[in-house]
Parts: structure tokens; C-alpha cells; sequence
């Protein structure tokens, strides 16, 4: 079955940068989307960003434009959040999801199909 592991959360300080990465298996990596979410205690889901299959399109919310990245490697099955210039609104779970049979990101967070558990990511001030 389609699985998604996150790793790379931690505590870091305002300013740092981390790395999250969500390797999937389960699937052929291609013809998908992969989504990073992230959801703060008390504040609702949000999408952080978006790549797709064919020709790699990335989307990003306004909020963290220039300062993370999203990449993927297919020889490894696995995306990427590069995420710099780290502030204490950064904090929250982060899940990564991926979207099926499409190469284009998905419109609502309805469409994906399968979730990863999270990993934490701690921003101190």
C-alpha cells in the first residue's frame, strides 16, 4: 500500500534552517502530487506547498515564499521542504500528502488521497 513517512522535524531557534523530508513508497513516482501541510495547535490546516510530476511546477503560500524550498529526488522516492529564515509562526505539525493519477497539484486539500503521521517542527524565539 501507498505510505508516507516525514522525518526532519526538531526544535530549532528563529532564524535557523531544517530540512523535512517525505519518502514514499508504495507507488511508481510518477504521475503525482506531493503536499507539505502544517497545522499549529489551535489554528487550522494549511497548505505550505506543492510540487508536481511532470514538469516539477512547485506552488507556495505567500507566507513562506523565499524562504523554503520544495524539491523532490525520484531515484530516492522522496520530496523535500528545504525551510530557511525560520520563525516561531513556522511552528506546527507537518505532513506531507500526495495526490494519485494526476501531475498537476491538487485544488483542495480534499483531493489528496493519502497522509503521512507528521513530524514536528519547533521554532523558539
Amino acid at each position: 500500500e501507498v505510505q508516507l513517512v516525514e522525518s526532519g522535524g526538531a526544535l530549532v531557534q528563529a532564524g535557523g534552517s531544517l530540512r523535512l523530508s517525505c519518502r514514499a513508497s508504495g507507488f511508481i513516482f510518477d504521475n503525482y502530487a506531493i503536499g507539505w501541510f502544517r497545522q499549529a495547535p489551535g489554528k487550522a490546516r494549511e497548505e505550505v506547498s506543492c510540487i508536481s510530476d511532470s514538469d516539477g511546477s512547485t506552488e507556495y503560500k505567500d507566507s513562506v515564499k523565499g524562504r523554503f524550498t520544495i524539491s523532490r529526488d525520484n531515484a530516492k522516492n522522496t520530496v523535500y521542504l528545504q525551510m530557511n529564515s525560520l520563525k516561531p509562526e513556522d511552528t506546527a505539525v507537518y505532513r506531507c500528502a500526495v495526490e494519485l493519477w494526476t501531475k498537476e497539484c491538487p485544488t483542495s486539500e480534499n483531493e489528496y488521497d493519502y497522509w503521512g503521521q507528521g513530524t514536528q517542527v519547533t521554532v523558539s524565539s
